[in-house]
């Protein structure tokens, strides 16, 4: 099995999603199902239905997140240096608009677009891997063609 790359704050994320779905929620819609079971006749019964589907969505997320991260790999950033590489946070400038932006390059189960974690996997991330401070770079996205160029490189 190929590892998968992330963050140590992607890492504990992780981690703390499947504490709260084994401590708190398992317990929980274990509770309602036994509870809705009181009410008699299952066949017609809603509110165990709902129940059970909800128990069958945290069970599947609890094994999803034990295999992610059985084979996490975590990288530490700051032990890092040197050309973009998974981990750097890069501040860009699109060579159209002049807009700043600051991406880190992440692991797939922790990017967020809004909190400015990019998908390792992503176009944009796929073309600065390797690139340095005072580089150009095209990328084809879903938008179509932009140009960036990056401004600066650092391991946070």
């Amino acid at each position: 099995m190929e590892k998968i790359p992330m963050t140590r704050a992607g890492h504990s994320a992780l981690e703390a999603e499947l504490k709260q779905l084994k401590s708190v929620e398992r317990p929980a819609i274990i509770k309602a199902i036994a509870e809705a079971r009181e009410h008699g006749d299952l066949s017609e019964n809603a509110e165990y239905h709902s129940a059970r589907e909800k128990q069958s969505f945290i069970e599947g997320r609890i094994k999803e997140l034990e295999g992610i991260i059985s084979l996490s790999e975590v990288i530490d950033p700051k032990a890092l240096s040197g050309a973009i590489k998974f981990g750097a946070t890069v501040t860009l400038v699109d060579e159209d608009t002049d807009e700043e932006k600051t991406w880190q390059i992440v692991g797939e189960h922790e990017a967020s677009i809004e909190k400015g974690l990019l998908n390792i996997k992503s176009p944009i991330a796929r073309a600065l891997i390797g690139k340095e401070e005072g580089d150009s770079v095209e990328v084809r996205t879903p938008g179509g063609e932009k140009s960036y160029e990056i401004v600066k490189i650092a391991y946070i």
